[in-house]
């Protein structure tokens, strides 16, 4: 039961459509619907973890893009730009904010000439994103721990021929 009374099947949903406009496109109903109910769940749960871990997905976002870098976790904001997807303006207020925490630290590129910024993990944020990808990712596990390995590999990549084709289909880059 959800905070709206019992969940509806999206068998049932599709159903409904087709009796009451009979010839309506449902075909996507049973994969649309769970996709985004998943999606919700998901996010809900990760935003319940990071809470407890003090943190939130954006600055998560930020420092784990960093941590993946590899030492020495420094990246220019063109670089976080490009690589978690968001507008300049989002990262120079994510990582104003992550530096405000300690999290982060700024400076200038060691090129002669050059304005970029260097933007590095400080040892408090190295710390942070390490503790906090781990009770992410941990838990996450779970969450899909219902599957075998082998259903994880399939379902996976069916949703990234899903997630390609989409794209194409609304004109957005791979």
């Amino acid at each position: 039961m959800t905070e709206f009374g019992p969940q509806i099947e999206a068998a049932e949903i599709a159903a409904a459509w087709q009796r009451e406009r009979p010839g309506t496109p449902t075909g996507s109903i049973e994969i649309v619907t769970p996709i985004l109910r998943l999606a919700k769940l998901f996010a809900d749960d990760r935003a319940r973890v990071l809470r407890a871990a003090g943190l939130d997905s954006a600055t998560l976002d930020l420092l784990s893009v960093l941590r993946r870098a590899g030492a020495p976790y420094a990246l220019t904001t063109r670089e976080l730009t490009r690589r978690t997807l968001v507008t300049a303006g989002a990262i120079s207020q994510r990582v104003a904010r992550a530096e405000r925490e300690g999290l982060v630290e700024r400076r200038g590129t060691p090129e002669p000439g050059s304005r970029a910024v260097l933007v590095s993990l400080t040892q408090a944020g190295h710390a942070l994103v390490e503790r906090s990808v781990d009770a992410v990712l941990g838990r996450e596990a779970q969450l899909v721990g219902g599957l075998d390995p082998e259903q994880r590999a399939a379902l996976s990549g069916l949703l990234d021929r899903l997630l390609a084709d989409a794209r194409s289909r609304i004109g957005e880059p791979s």
